[in-house]
């Protein structure tokens, strides 16, 4: 191996002593110097007592050497350029109009004009590179899929970066400045020290540094923990003309038919004092508008009421005109998915006379918050005084027939018909004609309304209603039979084990125990069920052709749901169940269930449908949960599920997708990639052939995200940045921009090393003793001891 290998070199110890120990021989020498040297001021000759001096010190410092045992380190080194890192601004904001137009006078995006800057400065960019190690990395706040972390970064050629950049190439979601700087110094090359950063972006940090105003306390800390100077150049301008929907404020969910305040904030630039039309839609159909003067401060907040008519998932959309010259024009709407529920259930209650039975189900519905109850029950009809001329005479207050059946018909959420006579009522001596009104009650279930009919001597086919149109949306048939009156105990079917009606225990096994322990009841309407009812509750003994007799059936009707019991003793599981010990709460969770499954509680639906965020960005992937259960009730697994995606204002198909169900009936679909607007997702779940029902989800995809709802730069923001890492803060109009940077260059060993010892030869022990010698003959001669 040549010497020539070597470029460089230096002096280092190769004494096997440790640091402290020369250090302290040091110490011990200079201390016995100074000590032995004070018998040479009585030398009156000043040369004399210098020349002793120097002797003494030589040979300290060469006894000293010997101790070190000084050695030449030959190295293999080379000259490395640090890092310059430039941070490029790739979000969504950078497809923005900037502030340059090109010959037609279109306005150019921000990244189109980093381009053009790019391009006319490339020569200053090779001229960086002469003197550091450029990286050029592309960043944003993670994509509009939502897949890709915020603090990821793109390397990007610089043969590119005077390219116009690609709409994809500018899709970022958002815009995280402290997030891009963070990771450069965390990552990189560590080998090579930072010498400085240039980020260029328009400043619309939507991120951590989104709140206005100056910087806070740890944003500061973390900026200067970076290290090193960031150095920023400004893209676009404050000024553009546009009005944004800015936010929002609303809750979550909303009662039916009662009044919900929508808090509205919009956001004006390059506007004055105008009125400006707001508008709040549902599927297409205006719900509310106000017109509002907009404030010169740029911000004006209004209020915006409205009354849900029904309940469900909506998709709302707060909107505002487009004006001439705006810079953005997808940040003039805001979607947003409101959950309408009810407020209490409105159940009608219509009994044919007083009885044990009505006193105890209407105390229940009475003394249940969730419940407002409109009851009412006869007390005399015509048979019972043939002196009367008039309905109006029978009962305390006229019956509102026209009021219950026809005008407030569609206002209740569930309508029960106990032991009631409706004949009476339609005959030639009535004026009622209430027969007449169950065209309106059938359509009322058919159309997503709820009908509990319970036994008793006027209903099921004793009360000949299998001759009426009510007959259509009962869950049983009559079959001509008298009722049975003797005594028997509830059985359980399969079915009920499963169906939250009949559960009143965790498990279908100890419901099955509850309900054999509860107490006997007498009588039962003979009827049989309708094909594609559910059976849930059944004489133990008694049978009607191959099947037991049902006590409970409930069915689907339409868009809506039926449920017969019959039986008008239900009352003793509550007031015989107490006196056996047993309490009546079984009877109130029998019927709470029995009302909650009714309405089409959201927590009882065979097919539930769900989604993570329904209101997401534009071009984010759209997420599904499904859960499918069987007509019991119990976990749907292999189920074959379509969801279909439906445009809520024209109700067109958009896509559908399938899936198939696991073990416990669930599934995930995703939809990715989709427009802007307002959806119905609508699931539908089938086993074997059967249908197992569906439901629906509703789903907003805003007009804009992060990016464009302010639209407008903040290099103030990023002046403020350079400020506090000590950088330097220019506009792109200003040329290629002045760089403060740090370690300049950095010398660094990559290759071999060589050390080799100076005193390891007869040298220094001969200049050691000649240096002793001399000083011992000088004293003897001069006289010193």
């Amino acid at each position: 191996m040549g010497a020539a290998r070597y470029n460089s070199w230096r002096v280092v110890s190769l004494s096997p002593l440790p640091r402290w120990a020369l250090i302290l021989l040091a110490l011990l020498l200079l201390a016995g110097f100074l000590w032995t040297g004070r018998s040479l001021w009585r030398e009156r000759r000043r040369w004399r007592r210098s020349l002793l001096l120097c002797l003494r010190a030589l040979s300290a410092l060469c006894l000293l050497g010997l101790l070190i045992e000084p050695g030449l380190q030959r190295l293999q080194t080379a000259r490395v350029k640090n890092r310059f890192v430039v941070l490029l601004d790739r979000s969504h904001s950078m497809a923005l109009p900037a502030d340059s137009a090109n010959a037609t006078g279109q306005l150019l995006s921000r990244g189109e004009v980093v381009a053009r800057w790019a391009a006319a400065h490339l020569r200053e960019f090779e001229d960086l590179g002469q003197r550091f190690q450029i990286e050029l990395w592309g960043f944003s706040g993670g994509n509009t899929s939502g897949d890709g972390p915020g603090s990821e970064l793109e390397p990007i050629d610089l043969s590119r970066l005077a390219l116009s950049p690609k709409p994809r190439e500018l899709s970022g979601a958002r815009t995280d400045l402290l997030g891009a700087l963070r990771t450069v110094e965390s990552g990189g090359n560590k080998s090579h020290a930072l010498a400085g950063i240039l980020l260029i972006s328009d400043g619309a940090d939507n991120a951590q540094l989104q709140h206005p105003g100056d910087l806070e306390g740890n944003e500061k800390a973390q900026l200067k923990g970076l290290g090193v100077p960031v150095n920023t150049l400004a893209v676009g301008q404050e000024g553009l003309k546009d009005l944004a929907v800015a936010s929002l404020q609303v809750d979550d969910f909303a009662f039916v038919r009662n009044p919900l305040t929508l808090e509205v904030t919009l956001r004006s630039e390059g506007f004055g004092r105008e009125d400006v039309p707001v508008t709040l839609t549902r599927a297409g159909r205006v719900v509310a508008s106000q017109t509002v003067t907009l404030n010169v401060s740029g911000t004006t907040t209004l209020n915006l009421t409205f009354t849900p008519d029904q309940t469900g998932e909506f998709v709302y959309t707060v909107s505002v005109p487009v004006f001439p010259g705006e810079a953005v024009l997808d940040n003039n709407k805001r979607a947003f998915v409101l959950k309408v529920i009810r407020d209490r259930v409105r159940v009608l209650l219509v009994c044919g006379h007083p009885s044990w039975d009505e006193r105890f189900l209407r105390g229940l519905l009475r003394q249940d918050p969730n419940v407002d109850l409109v009851s009412f029950f006869i007390l005399r009809d015509v048979r019972d005084n043939t002196h009367t001329t008039s309905e109006n005479e029978l009962s305390l207050i006229p019956f509102p027939t026209e009021e219950i059946f026809r005008t407030q018909l569609h206002s209740f959420d569930l309508v029960i018909l106990q032991d009631f006579a409706y004949r009476p009522f339609s005959s030639g001596r009535s004026s009622l004609n209430v027969e007449g009104y169950f065209p309106d009650l059938k359509r009322y279930v058919q159309e997503g309304g709820s009908l509990l009919m319970i036994g008793g001597e006027n209903s099921f086919g004793e009360g000949q209603y299998d001759q009426t149109e009510l007959a259509d949306v009962l869950p049983v048939a009559g079959i001509n039979l008298p009722p049975v009156s003797e005594e028997f105990h509830a059985q359980i079917t399969e079915a009920g084990r499963h169906h939250p009606v009949t559960q009143l225990a965790e498990s279908g096994e100890l419901s099955e125990k509850i309900w054999a322990s509860l107490p006997a009841v007498p009588g039962l309407n003979l009827v049989r069920p309708k094909p594609g009812a559910h059976v849930l509750l059944v004489h133990p003994l008694l049978s009607i052709g191959d099947q037991s007799a049902p006590l409970l059936v409930v069915a689907d009707e339409g868009r809506g749901r039926s449920m017969a019991l019959m039986t008008d003793s239900a009352w003793r599981w509550s007031f015989q169940a107490a006196g056996l010990g047993i309490g009546n709460r079984y009877y109130e969770r029998f019927f709470t269930n029995a009302v909650h499954w009714l309405v089409r509680d959201p927590d009882l639906t065979p097919v539930k449908l769900s989604t993570p965020q329904r209101s997401i960005d534009p071009g984010q992937t759209a997420v599904f949960d499904v859960h499918a259960r069987q007509a019991d009730y119990g976990p749907a697994a292999g189920a074959q599920l379509t969801l279909t995606l439906l445009d809520a204002e024209t109700d067109k198909q958009v896509t559908q997708l399938r899936a198939t169900t696991a073990r416990d009936g669930s599934a995930r679909v995703e939809v990715p990639g989709l427009p802007a607007g307002a959806y119905r997702a609508v699931a539908e779940a089938q086993l074997g052939g059967v249908e197992l029902g569906k439901a629906e989800q509703a789903l907003a995809v805003r007009e804009s995200g992060p990016e464009t709802e302010d639209p407008l730069a903040h290099p103030k923001l990023l002046a403020r940045i350079a400020l506090v890492t000590g950088g330097i803060s220019s506009a792109l109009g200003d040329g290629f921009p002045r760089l403060k940077t740090v370690h300049e260059t950095e010398e660094v060993e990559i290759g071999r090393r060589k050390e080799e010892p100076l005193w390891d030869h007869a040298a220094p022990l001969v200049l050691l003793a000649l240096l002793l010698g001399t000083e011992w003959t000088l004293r003897r001669r001069w006289g010193f001891a």
